[in-house]
């Protein structure tokens, strides 16, 4: 079965490829023993039919007996890389031991490709140079009978195993011994030409059984190129076909993404790892980038369910910025904060005024100089600024600690007073004062009307603020907090 049907299988089930809702201790006692009964029936068929085969001297038995020969080896090779693939990934395999079981069926392609060898060699030798008379007795049409319905049992068990835990292994090991059935039924043909030649006395049926080997030959040639396909894929990290497309297609539906620089896909065992490079808006903060990761991570997992996701975000410049968003880009940079930001044409150059919060603990020389390397940059990233000016803030870093305390009413009702002044605020209240180090601060809220633009409720606060301070000098800070109409209907 192609990756890309599997995947979608298993999907609609439910289940992903490393663990589909099965215990780990489960899925390793299921996979070793369909394993270990594989290696108990290639022993007894291996040995039935070497017996056979040397006491008939038929070659299409004894090709099946080394083909079964290196059957057992190969189920022994499955059986141990099964064990090792299902360990968890440690410091020196970090992607898990999911590639023995590529490596496992590598050994099987070579190993089916070595009986070719020996089962072409010795047909061509008896059809033109030795002539070996074959005995067709019932116990050889017995055991090859015997054979395909032990093929047919361990093929479809190793079969419902790999799809079940998508073990690359025990599928090798499914589609070889289902091919067996094939050429065990091809040698019980050639066995039966060769018995009606001798009885009917038809000299060329009895080519039949060297001629049925070939074609077995044949068989395994298929079966050892369609594995070697799957293995070098497996081995080099192939992408399942089609599979990268889908991935794309499910993260452009993601909002926030700009671009996808990068997706790389690689397998490991029954374990997808995906590599995902992103391009992303410069200005998100680091909160916006991780949720966008996440979604990422969810759209390439409905393709390849419970892959191992890893997202690497690059910041890009969007078509749609803006001069505010270019300005807070290059603070962004810094780690820096930048707010207030305020742009100015005059006589066709750019004026920015700003403001700039930084660490409180840092001397006025180092702040300085923070400052004049970022206005620097900014000017030499966005050239059509001509003057920057930023105002320095210092960024707390302390708790600050103080009394709450109410004073007469005198200072509230010239704070209302002052308000009466601005016809916007159609309602102040909830006035509270605090005294923090010496100095008086003041907080309220004030309504205003619901369609009023943001930008004329920041005027309209700056000016309250300024009138509050200059009718009470002794105010330190002014903090206004605005609210709809609507809100204080509630």
């Amino acid at each position: 079965m192609r990756d890309g049907t599997k995947i979608a299988a298993q999907a609609e089930a439910g289940r992903g490829p490393g663990d589909r809702g099965f215990s780990s201790d489960a899925m390793r006692r299921e996979k070793r023993a369909v394993a270990g009964n594989s290696v108990l029936a290639a022993l007894v068929i291996t040995i039935l039919k070497i017996v056979v085969g040397l006491a008939t001297q038929s070659l299409g038995i004894l090709s099946e007996a080394a083909h079964s020969g290196l059957d057992l080896v190969a189920a022994l090779v499955t059986f141990f890389s099964v064990r090792v693939a299902d360990k968890p990934a440690d410091a020196d395999h970090q992607y898990g031991h999911g590639k023995v079981e590529s490596f496992s069926a590598f050994i099987e392609t070579g190993l089916l490709l070595l009986t070719c060898v020996w089962i072409v060699y010795e047909a061509v030798r008896r059809l033109f140079f030795q002539s070996v008379e074959i005995e067709p007795t019932s116990y050889a049409f017995l055991v090859m009978l015997l054979s395909m319905g032990v093929d047919v049992w361990r093929s479809r068990a190793l079969g419902t195993m790999a799809m079940k835990y998508d073990s690359q292994a025990l599928e090798a090991d499914a589609l070889h011994f289902s091919t067996d059935i094939w050429s065990s039924g091809v040698v019980i043909f050639g066995l039966a030409l060769v018995w009606a030649g001798r009885a009917y006395r038809v000299e060329w049926l009895r080519q039949a059984d060297p001629i049925a080997a070939l074609f077995v030959a044949c068989v395994v040639v298929t079966v050892s190129w369609r594995l070697a396909r799957r293995t070098m894929d497996a081995l080099l990290d192939a992408a399942p076909a089609g599979m990268r497309n889908q991935i794309l297609g499910r993260i452009a539906t993601v909002d926030g993404v700009l671009e996808v620089e990068r997706v790389r896909i690689r397998k490991s065992g029954n374990r997808y790892f995906a590599d995902v490079s992103l391009g992303l808006a410069r200005n998100f903060t680091f909160q916006r980038s991780e949720q966008v990761s996440d979604m990422v991570t969810a759209r390439v997992r409905e393709v390849l369910p419970d892959a191992d996701v890893m997202v690497h975000s690059v910041p890009r410049a969007r078509h749609s910025e803006n001069i505010f968003d270019r300005i807070r880009a290059v603070a962004t940079r810094h780690n820096f904060n930048v707010h207030d930001i305020s742009v100015q044409d005059l006589g066709g150059e750019l004026h920015v005024e700003q403001h700039l919060e930084l660490d409180e603990q840092m001397s006025m020389k180092d702040a300085h100089d923070e400052v004049t390397h970022l206005e620097a940059e900014m000017r030499e990233e966005i050239p059509e600024i001509a003057t920057i000016l930023t105002h320095i803030e210092s960024e707390p870093a302390t708790i600050e600690s103080g009394e709450q305390i109410v004073l007469e009413p005198g200072l509230e009702k010239r704070l209302r007073d002052v308000v009466k002044d601005f016809p916007e605020v159609m309602d102040v209240h909830e006035f509270q004062f605090k005294r923090i180090r010496e100095r008086l601060y003041v907080s309220c809220h004030c309504t205003l009307p619901d369609d009023m633009p943001l930008a004329r409720v920041h005027d309209v606060q700056t000016a309250l603020e300024i009138r509050f301070k200059q009718d009470a000098p002794e105010l330190f800070r002014v903090l206004i907090h605005p609210e709809p109409v609507t809100d204080n209907r509630r």
